[in-house]
């Protein structure tokens, strides 16, 4: 856990988010943190010390048999009031990348682009040039090319952390809808 020697407080990274997004994904169970970590783009370790921070967090709880179990309704605050005032938004100039917020699903099914570029996570493997909007964890583009429905999620977190107010409250919408207890 993230812990300073002059602050014992225990601190959330942005890694930790993406862990729970993750593990908040309905209808599938949570996996090892060494399938976790591979899933997402850290070691097993960093999966593990993520979940413990969330746990402290009371973002998060384990089981009976130590698996994490995410409190969906306490995410959900975080989310929609907290977390894009602790991971604001970083943005850059144009890049390839993978669309993110209004110019991914789900939200680009109710947004109409404009003519400026959209925004892009930035990533080699990209196939669309738009702004850069730099992700919570620089491996989230790969982790969303291998589990599309945490890249959705990832994409309306961004939106509501640094999208405008109608793609902020359509991406909340979404978001309570997808994080149903």
């Amino acid at each position: 856990m993230a812990r300073f020697p002059s602050n014992p407080q225990p601190v959330l990274r942005p890694q930790d988010l993406v862990v729970l997004l993750r593990l908040a994904l309905p209808f599938e169970p949570a996996p090892s943190y060494a399938a976790l970590g591979t899933e997402i783009g850290i070691t097993a370790s960093e999966a593990h010390a993520a979940v413990e921070r969330a746990v402290a967090a009371r973002l998060a709880t384990k089981t009976s048999d130590g698996k994490p179990q995410v409190i969906r309704t306490a995410l959900l605050q975080f989310l929609q009031h907290g977390a894009r005032y602790c991971f604001p938004a970083s943005q850059g100039g144009l890049t390839r990348g993978v669309p993110t917020g209004y110019a991914a699903s789900p939200l680009n099914k109710q947004i109409r682009p404009g003519k400026d570029p959209p925004p892009v996570w930035p990533w080699k493997n990209g196939t669309t040039r738009g702004l850069a909007f730099y992700p919570l964890y620089p491996s989230v583009p790969e982790a969303a090319a291998r589990n599309p429905p945490l890249g959705e999620l990832l994409a309306l977190f961004d939106a509501v952390r640094g999208g405008s107010a109608r793609e902020q409250a359509l991406a909340v919408a979404l978001l309570e809808e997808r994080l149903q207890p």
